[in-house]
Formats: structure tokens, sequence, C-alpha cells
């Protein structure tokens, strides 16, 4: 027996649950927003998709005036070359025979670009280029994020000139992730490497930057010549206390049911760690109730989530129907194959998530 997947124009109110439900409104409007704050500040914008990984908001996103699409990992880079994506980077370090043969043959279907942060990375790319046709190289720095990347300008430059020198590669400029707060940081490595990378003769076309919780802080960046972001196509509580957003912008939700109320205090939700993500994200709560904002969700197993409505004036029913708002919507995404589109409170569409699972 087949799931009952709604049809459009069914109530929201009848969609089983646990079931992310998305706003076309609140989607619509976070595209243009975003793609008219980048033409603004003269940044070409390059949205990551592996917050919706969804074909159709990848277009959307393309057709408001972004240039290409951001991949975390080959899988999901796959996917969206499959649909007719053709301009894409993919912001992760690619190692491993397996890996290599498929990017290889991923370089010779679209204009595709990576990045390395060490020569043992670059050394493994050059094999999945040609002379006739070269793999495009970014150099990954570390701007204070303390995640991937060269921590110096220096040794970007030392990176960058070892990629040029494979006949397979091509070095094609710089990228990196933001610290909290690091907007000022990336301007500086930026501008110190360009100035390194001209002095030794090397061409710096792209300078990438990117991540939501900095997007309205990206003129600050006269360096880079395009933006990254992902989670501001959904927006979450994150983005709302990074002052990114407000909770008006936020399009995804998970609807979800209450099941149970042992104690006047208590509730249990019908979605566990399968359905909400465990991903605190600085908060001590996983998620909130858009309907009861006093009330905070304590603990996750994998079925269950429990409330505590100690807070809370009023207090929700056994069956009633609430919508949790995620702290990190990204990971919410991964965890179900289909997604409900709603206009209204009318669900206008259901769609696969083409690019679940693509994490390798």
């Amino acid at each position: 027996m087949s799931f009952p997947w709604p049809d459009p124009g069914t109530p929201l109110a009848d969609v089983i649950t646990p079931m992310p439900v998305i706003d076309e409104a609140r989607v619509a409007a976070n595209i243009a927003a975003v793609q008219a704050h980048m033409d603004k500040i003269g940044l070409l914008a390059r949205p990551h998709v592996k917050t919706h990984k969804l074909p159709h908001l990848a277009r959307a996103q393309i057709a408001a005036g972004a240039i290409g699409i951001t991949c975390q990992k080959l899988t999901e880079a796959e996917v969206f070359a499959d649909v007719g994506l053709d301009d894409i980077l993919i912001t992760y370090n690619i190692l491993g025979a397996a890996r290599l043969r498929r990017l290889a043959a991923l370089n010779t279907r679209i204009d595709l670009t990576v990045v390395a942060d060490s020569a043992e990375v670059v050394a493994g790319l050059a094999t999945a280029g040609t002379v006739d046709r070269p793999l495009r190289v970014l150099v990954e720095c570390d701007t204070g994020a303390n995640r991937c990347g060269v921590t110096t300008p220096d040794q970007a430059l030392a990176l960058a000139q070892r990629i040029a020198a494979h006949p397979t590669l091509r070095f094609h400029g710089i990228m990196t992730y933001p610290a909290k707060g690091g907007v000022a940081e990336v301007e500086a490595f930026f501008r110190q490497t360009m100035g390194l990378l001209a002095a030794a003769g090397l061409d710096c076309p792209v300078r990438s930057a990117g991540g939501s919780p900095h997007i309205w802080q990206a003129g600050g960046m006269p360096s880079a010549t395009e933006y990254r972001a992902g989670t501001c196509i959904y927006n979450d509580r994150a983005q709302v206390r990074a002052g990114a957003c407000t909770l008006d912008d936020l399009a995804l939700s998970v609807q979800v049911t209450v099941v149970s109320r042992p104690t006047p205090d208590r509730a249990v939700l019908d979605a566990g760690s399968k359905a909400l993500t465990n991903d605190l994200s600085g908060f001590d709560t996983f998620g909130a109730l858009a309907e009861y904002p006093e009330a905070r969700i304590v603990s996750l197993s994998e079925e269950h989530a429990v409330v505590d409505l100690s807070a809370c004036a009023t207090r929700p029913a056994i069956g009633e129907i609430v919508h949790v708002l995620p702290n990190h919507v990204c990971p919410v995404t991964n965890l179900f194959d289909r997604v409900v589109f709603h206009q209204g409170g009318v669900v206008t569409r259901v769609v696969p998530v083409a690019a679940r699972g693509t994490v390798w």
C-alpha cells in the first residue's frame, strides 16, 4: 500500500504528521529578498542547495538571478547535474579513488569547480581533470571559523601555485566561510591574499564568501565576487537569533500532532530525533512551537518529543496539530523523503527530496 500523499487543495490540517510543511509565499519572498540584496551590493549569488535539496527551488533561484549553485558533497552535485543544473561549486575536500573517478566523470558534463586546502587534496584532484578539460579549483581559506582551510595568505599563495603547476587543474580563486561576526576578517584575508597572488602573476577571478547569518553584512566584503548562502531560503530559529530574519520569514516548519498529555505540564509530540534534528545550535530546546511560544521541547527520543508546558498560559490538547520551528532547518530536510508545500494553509504540491542522503 502506497503512502497517502495529499493532493493539491488538501487542507494543511489534513496532512499526516510529522511532516515538513513549506510556505510557498515565504520561500518566494526569501529568494527575491536575497537576490535583490546581492544585486544591490554587487555580488553574484551562488545559493547553497544543501538546505532544500530540491531541483525546483534551485531553478527558482537561478531564474531570480543566481549564477549557479553550491553543493556540499559530490553525490549532491550529481543529483543536480542530472536535472540540468550546469554551473556547480562543491565546497568540500574530495578524497579517495572512488570519489575522484566520479568527479572526473562529472567534470566532463558541467561547468564544475571544487575546493582544496592541502597538497594531498590537490594531488587527488589532478587525477580528475584533463589537459583538455582542466578541473577548476578554489583554495579554501580559514578566516576564523576553525574548520577546513589554509590559515594564512602565504599558505593560500603556496597552494594556488601548486594547483597552477598541474596541467590538469586550473587555479580559479579563493573561498571561505566566515566565523560569526567575521566579515572584516574575510575582507582582510582576501585583500592580502589577492595582493600576494597578483605579485606572483596568478589571476584570482573568484573570491567566494558565504553564510546566511552574514548575508545582510556581505557588502562589508567588497573583495568578494560571489556569495553562497543556503539557510536563508527557509530560515530558522538560529537565523532569527542572528538578526538575519524574523519569525515571519520562516518558511519551513514541521507539522506534528500532540499524542499524549501525561501531566498538565507535559505534552508529547509524534516527532522525535527521526523528524527533528538533535542540533541545538546553541539553544536549550529542540525547536519552538509556533502556536505556543512559551513551550519548551526539552528532549527527543526516536519517535517522541517531550514538551514542557509549565510556562504556558494556554496548553495544547491531545490530538491538536502544532508546528515546530527548527533550530537549524538544513538537517530537517535530510530526514524526510518528501516535503509538502502550501499556500495559505492549502496544499499546493508534494515534492520528493531529490538529494536526500547525498552526504558523500
